[in-house]
């Protein structure tokens, strides 16, 4: 999702830039308005939170099905107040890394990896390449949110 976010936040800022120069893009087949880049920002982000082949939100705590085993330690381990001994580097892969249930405590609006080339999404743990959680993809949808609440959408 880090390039998908990053995408939509770049069309969101085009676009406020085209707009404010009153002009358009002109590319190979045809012109594109400030407003359609907009849109297209604005489906990106619709596809991140639930507009996909797999009716999922990729933004941790988001809408009804969102993953629940994201690859993250802090999410993955119980919390002190719940287990009050030791968790190291071992104990935290031994005891709790490759568990099935989902993670004990949520990255509320943390973005996932998300999708594989194929469209599809396995919400295990130990699929990094999917579930975990980076502040690269989740950043960008910052500037893409704070343009959709001016616009109340």
């Amino acid at each position: 999702m880090q390039y998908v976010s990053s995408a939509a936040f770049l069309l969101t800022v085009y676009s406020d830039f085209l707009k404010s120069l009153n002009q358009k893009l002109n590319c190979h087949g045809g012109v594109v308005s400030p407003e359609e880049l907009f849109n297209l920002a604005k489906a990106q982000v619709d596809y991140i939170l639930e507009s996909n082949p797999m009716n999922m939100s990729y933004l941790v705590g988001y809408g009804t099905k969102y993953p629940t085993r994201m690859h993250h330690r802090g999410a993955s381990i119980m919390s002190y107040r719940e287990n009050k001994g030791f968790i190291g580097c071992t104990q935290g892969y031994d005891n709790w890394y490759s568990r099935e249930e989902p993670n004990p405590n949520a990255v509320v609006r943390a973005l996932v990896e998300g999708l594989d080339c194929q469209d599809n999404f396995s919400d295990q743990r130990g699929n990094y390449m999917q579930t975990e959680a980076c502040t690269y993809n989740t950043s960008p949808l910052v500037g893409v949110f704070a343009k959709l609440n001016q616009f109340g959408d």
